[in-house]
């Protein structure tokens, strides 16, 4: 076994044992983070950009909430209608950043097309991820029409009160349609 195939196996173990774990010897994460998430870039019309120069939704998670969760809430928070690969990349200086560290889909850790071996997968919670007020990270959907997101860590606060999270709290700007050419909203 070469030794990132027992990496692998030795973060596999890890998590089955946080999954595994009885429910009350694990921590709960109740700090809330407030998330700006801002589309940077994607197949929009310069109509639609030209109308709407900001589109941005502030969502807010609790630190015990996944990075799945988090895309669930930027998905329906922007309206899409289609599933497709997406991955977060957090520790660098924003999106696109080839230093920062990647969590992907769990059939994409194995690293089929043997580009850097991802940090992690999109089960870590936001509040293992170090994340600090002022940091921005980048989250890429459609890897094929390339939605590029910018997202701000505006605050975290020691407690979320209770609740439904993650849960949008503020929209600026309309949601693009998926897909530029499917109606007037985005496309020529």
């Amino acid at each position: 076994m070469d030794e990132q195939a027992f990496d692998r196996l030795e973060k596999d173990c890890e998590m089955a044992k946080r999954k595994n774990a009885a429910p009350e010897l694990m921590k709960r994460d109740d700090r809330l983070f407030t998330l700006e998430v801002c589309i940077i870039s994607g197949p929009m019309t310069e109509k639609f950009i030209k109308k709407n120069k900001v589109i941005c939704r502030t969502i807010q998670i609790r630190g015990d909430q996944t990075l799945e969760a988090l895309h669930r809430a930027i998905f329906d928070a922007f309206d899409r209608e289609d599933q497709h690969m997406f991955e977060f990349q957090i520790g660098g200086k924003g999106p696109m950043d080839p230093k920062a560290r990647r969590y992907v889909l769990p059939m994409a850790v194995d690293n089929p097309f043997g580009e850097e071996v991802p940090a992690g997968n999109v089960d870590e919670t936001i509040g293992s991820l170090n994340l600090k007020k002022g940091d921005a990270f980048g989250y890429w959907f459609d890897f094929g029409d390339d939605w590029w997101h910018q997202i701000n860590v505006v605050a975290i606060e020691g407690k979320a009160e209770a609740g439904k999270y993650p849960k949008v709290t503020n929209r600026v700007g309309e949601s693009p349609p998926q897909y530029a050419n499917c109606n007037d909203g985005g496309g020529e």
